[in-house]
């Protein structure tokens, strides 16, 4: 088995309301940064996962994130295996 360093990018998808991304896009225009828009706050996660293959440890990320890392009702996410 080797081992492959893994992270996932999660973001809300877009038609899915990121109040998080809202409320940082009204601070910054209260602080006159005005020219920042469309602030859409998402998740970063980094693993470590052992498999046979690059494609392998590809699909085992996928399962954990659709199983529990993401919601994949209202989240995408990108996988990339080193």
């Amino acid at each position: 088995m080797n081992k492959y360093n893994g992270s996932v990018k999660i973001t809300l998808r877009k038609g899915i309301l990121d109040v998080q991304g809202k409320t940082v896009e009204h601070a910054l225009n209260s602080i006159e940064l005005y020219m920042i828009s469309n602030v859409r706050i998402g998740k970063y996660v980094e693993l470590t996962v052992e498999a046979d293959t690059p494609e392998i440890a590809h699909s085992i990320v996928t399962e954990a994130c659709k199983k529990l890392i993401a919601n994949p009702i209202i989240e995408d996410f990108e996988i990339i295996i080193i």
